[in-house]
């Protein structure tokens, strides 16, 4: 086997696992609210702790692996991640639970920084679109498969064992990258930018935290406006700063690709609906229409398998037929599918439940691949390093933002539809969940549907240029 597809059956594991733990929690979440004694709006932030810590860091451990090099920081992302994962499997607290999180993150974004950069190098440009196919795959079935495996681990044995079964994994991955990534310096002398490190780390967390505790007390409160508006300021100072910075943490002039910036927007549309439909389907299915956790883990079990058929073929077809057409069409089925969960009542047969769950893993999968190639297609090869920082943190942005944007929705409709406020399912009063998920389902559906427009008018474009 030619060294480049070692290197890359070494990395696709990391990328598998980094982004699995943003989902395979969430099938547990009600189980570990329970033992962990907190509530659902507590238990959330096992979830947004993990995703928030990574879209901070990311475009951080970019510019250390341009500055020290990528396998150094890939092989450092490794380390701390299975540390972390130890960690949490080892907690008996929410609190220490989350600081284990974060340590998790840490990790997480330092390996997801680095491993398109790696594979941009060592692969020749005529298999390079292949080889970050396959990461795109990774990426998609590690984001699907999450609640799946989550439920049935949650089935059999403590919910530790989420974390737990990470570290003989992530082991051999470390044994692995000794032996075949090169760890020399980088030989390019970059300024690490501080400034605009600082202000983008304290911008993100201000703003993420401000909206998960403004759905326990409150959007209106002083503190939660206030730190608003400071991250806010914060993200526009990030903003100019970068473009007067020689050597800048995010280079601000890569927007300037329309289609790349495009393809970006597209992508962080539909990683809102699917983190907000990964984080509300486990309850769903749990609290209203009663499954156990390994029940509705077998249910989540869907997605990994259309995905499993539909990614290789979207990403053949796309070859063939082009990308923007591919990716066009799955995301338009992915809006439709989002549309069509708002039937979910009380009693919707489990064979419905499926086949609309498969209909958006169907989508994702026609849409992944082909925007993910899309992106790193349109940016000169100087920049691909930066692009794949960009593409991983504006995932990890989508999905924190479609929990917050769904988890937020929810609880202000079933606190009008009961008439007092609520931060979790209401026992005997399935009505009133139900009722404030469909507004979540046509939210998403609506937020989909502007990336669809925009999918479809990359196509037209493209027509009219050829």
């Amino acid at each position: 086997m030619k060294r480049e597809w070692t290197i890359l059956l070494v990395i696709l594991p990391m990328i598998f696992m980094t982004t699995l733990d943003s989902s395979i929690v969430n099938v547990a979440l009600p189980t570990m609210a329970k033992e962990l004694g907190t509530t659902m709006a507590g238990i959330e932030w096992v979830v947004t702790s993990y995703l928030i810590a990574i879209c901070a860091l990311i475009l951080l451990f970019g510019r250390f692996g341009d500055i020290i090099g990528k396998s150094r920081v890939f092989r450092f992302g490794v380390a701390v991640f299975t540390i972390g994962s130890l960690l949490c499997g080892l907690s008996n607290s929410l609190i220490t639970l989350i600081i284990s999180r974060v340590i998790q993150a840490v990790g997480a974004a330092a390996a997801m920084a680095t491993n398109q950069g790696i594979i941009t190098e060592v692969f020749p440009a005529s298999e390079r679109g292949r080889a970050l196919g396959l990461t795109g795959t990774a990426v998609a079935l590690g984001t699907m498969v999450g609640p799946t495996l989550g439920g049935v681990i949650v089935s059999v044995a403590p919910w530790k064992y989420i974390f737990l079964i990470n570290i003989p994994i992530g082991i051999l991955v470390y044994i692995s990258i000794i032996k075949t990534l090169n760890f020399k310096k980088a030989y390019n002398k970059i300024n690490f930018d501080l400034k605009g490190s600082i202000l983008f780390i304290i911008s993100i967390i201000l703003l993420f935290c401000s909206i998960n505790f403004g759905q326990s007390i409150g959007f209106t409160n002083p503190i939660i406006i206030g730190s608003f508006i400071i991250s806010l300021i914060l993200l526009f100072v990030f903003i100019k700063s970068e473009g007067k910075v020689s050597s800048p943490m995010l280079d601000i002039n890569i927007f300037k690709n329309k289609l790349f910036s495009l393809s970006i927007f597209c992508g962080f549309t539909s990683f809102i609906a699917l983190g907000a439909m990964n984080i509300i389907l486990p309850f769903y299915l749990q609290d209203v229409l009663s499954l156990t956790p390994r029940a509705a883990g077998f249910m989540m079990t869907v997605s990994p398998i259309v995905l499993f058929i539909v990614a290789p073929v979207s990403g053949h077809l796309s070859d063939k037929v082009g990308s923007e057409k591919i990716s066009a069409l799955g995301l338009s089925i992915m809006t439709l599918a989002f549309f069509s969960l708002a039937i979910f009542k009380e009693n919707t047969p489990l064979f419905l439940v499926g086949l609309l769950i498969g209909l958006v893993s169907l989508g994702s999968g026609m849409f992944q691949s082909p925007n993910n190639s899309l992106i790193m297609s349109t940016v000169d090869k100087s920049k691909l390093g930066i692009a794949g920082s960009i593409n991983g943190l504006i995932r990890n942005l989508g999905i924190t933002v479609g929990i917050a944007f769904s988890t937020s929705l929810l609880y202000t409709m079933m606190s009008s539809k009961i008439g007092y406020k609520v931060s979790g399912f209401v026992e005997g009063r399935a009505d009133v969940f139900i009722y404030a998920m469909r507004f979540v389902f046509i939210g998403i559906a609506i937020i989909s549907l502007i990336g669809a427009i925009l999918t479809l008018l990359r196509v037209l474009r493209k027509e009219d240029v050829a």
